[in-house]
């Protein structure tokens, strides 16, 4: 398991620093978001062609968010709604998971 990561969820966006981005995604345009439960999954998509949301540089110091308000509001996570939360890496699922973000607010 590694150190956890902090993301939030704003306005159907997912954000993430640079950091977390290079540690997790580095050089990846894409993501695949998944609900496992109340888990948010995470998944580094190797080949854009193969689909996914698209990775975004959002500020000049390389953070990075993924606009996919309809994911979101399909599982629950309305506009209005801010979440931040912890995500560590799972060797099992090959991806990044935010445990329960889907649960009660």
């Amino acid at each position: 398991m590694t150190e956890p990561a902090l993301l939030t969820v704003r306005r159907g966006v997912l954000h993430f620093t640079r950091e977390i981005y290079e540690r997790f995604f580095n050089s990846l345009d894409t993501v695949v978001l998944l609900r496992d439960g109340d888990d948010l999954i995470v998944l580094p998509v190797m080949h854009r062609a193969a689909g996914g949301y698209v990775i975004k540089i959002r500020t000049g110091a390389g953070d990075r968010a993924v606009a996919a308000a309809d994911f979101f509001r399909d599982n629950g996570i309305e506009d209005w709604i801010e979440k931040t939360f912890f995500a560590v890496w799972d060797d099992d699922r090959a991806a990044l998971v935010g445990g329960n973000i889907f649960g009660a607010n």
